[in-house]
Parts: C-alpha cells; structure tokens; sequence
C-alpha cells in the first residue's frame, strides 16, 4: 500500500489509469441497440456522485430514458428539432467563436463530414448529420443533466463537472458516452416531457450504451492543444 495515497496503487498507476481513460474517450455517435444492465449504470452513477461542487451543494438532477421512455422522448424532441422550431436555451450560448476557438471548432466539424463522406459546403447534409442528436446516434439510453435555477451559472458548472465523471465512469466500465449541449436547445419540451418544475434548468444530455467500433463515425479522434497552448505560469 502507497502510504501516501493511502490506496493499494501507487501514484503512478492511479494517473496512468486516468491519463489511459482520458485519452481512450471520445464522443460516440454510433451505439449498438444493446442495453446498458442497470447494475452497471447504477455504478457509473455511484462514481459520478463524488463529483466536487460549490458548498457541496452537489446541484445536479438525472433523468435517465430507456426502452420505450427513450424511444417517446426521442420521437418527441427530433420532431421539434425537425420542425425548425426556435432555440430554447435555459442557458445562454456562445455569442461566436472567434480566433483559435473558431478554428478547433472547424476542425472537428471537418473531421466528422470528411469521415461521412459529406462534401464541404453541403448545408443540407450538415443539418441531416446535425439532427441525428435528437435519434441519440443510435444510443439504447439518454440522460438529461439539470439543476436549480436559483444556482444559475455556478450550477451549471458543478453539473459539467459530473458530465465529465460520468463519462470517465461508463469509459472504465466499456461504455461509449457522447455529450450533448444540442439537447438543451429544447429545454422547454423537455421540462413539458418529464413534467420538471419550472424551475429546473436543462445543462446537457448523454447518451449513451456500447459504441459500435465497426461504424466509420467512430474512427476518428479530436485533436488536443497543448499545454503551451493553454497555460500561463506565473512565479514572480
């Protein structure tokens, strides 16, 4: 036993473990229809609940849709989606990306036409692609995040931080996650749906099962900026 972490690993096996979970993820946007057992989602859940908040206030709400509730509330919102219907944000998103923002976003938006075949400046294929958000790529379960308006932006941030450990849970247990900011663009028929009060605020969906490795979507990766990139170190 390390004693300084007080565990049976020693440090280097418990950041190699992260690092390999990490880097294994990825957004999965081909599931197979097999269902998650409830045991090991209960387990991804348990996991996830150790996410840190504000005041340990710990603000996040789950909803979970399987079989035939998944399949009416995916009817419900890609018919929505479809219909054209006007954005319902419970939260405000980005005005624009500019700069390197804009660019990472390109990137990865080039990455997922480019591996479908999907010809650059073909609008009517981009919204096609785009509406597979509401089908959950296929996934046989989805999860809406939301908290407490009266927490606003604070806690909306401790939910991203469970979305994160969600996903790193269901990764280490052989599952594929995707998460998704799309469904909140319908807040309000979501709250409709699964009866929320109204003052539940949406952060995200997950959907989520056991990704289809064979399906071209999931064969290719996202890029990362370094460290360099992204940190400022200052020591005098």
């Amino acid at each position: 036993m390390d004693a300084k972490t007080n565990t049976r690993y020693s440090s280097e096996d418990r950041i190699g473990a992260l690092e390999e979970l990490l880097n294994e993820r990825y957004s999965v946007r081909a599931f197979l229809p097999r269902e998650v057992p409830r045991d090991v989602i209960e387990h991804i859940l348990s996991v996830a609940q150790r996410t840190a908040s504000w005041c340990n206030s710990q603000p996040w709400q789950v909803l979970i849709a399987s079989g035939e509730a998944k399949e009416r509330f995916r009817k419900a919102i890609y018919a929505e989606a479809a219909s054209g219907a006007k954005d319902d944000h419970d939260f405000t998103p980005p005005r624009e990306y500019v700069g390197v923002y804009l660019e990472r976003r390109r990137e990865s938006g080039f990455q997922l036409y480019n591996t479908l075949g999907i010809a650059r400046g073909d609008k009517a294929a981009y919204s096609k692609q785009a509406l597979e958000n509401y089908n959950f790529f296929g996934a046989p379960h989805v999860a809406v995040i939301h908290t407490n308006e009266p927490l606003g932006i604070y806690g909306a941030i401790d939910c991203g931080g469970y979305v994160s450990n969600f996903m790193l849970a269901a990764q280490a247990l052989g599952l594929g996650t995707i998460p998704q900011a799309a469904l909140a663009r319908h807040s309000g028929l979501i709250r409709r749906h699964f009866n929320l009060p109204d003052d539940r605020r949406v952060v995200c969906g997950i959907s989520f099962g056991y990704a289809d490795h064979a399906h071209k979507v999931n064969s290719y990766r996202t890029s990362r900026a370094t460290v360099a990139d992204t940190v400022t170190f200052v020591d005098v």
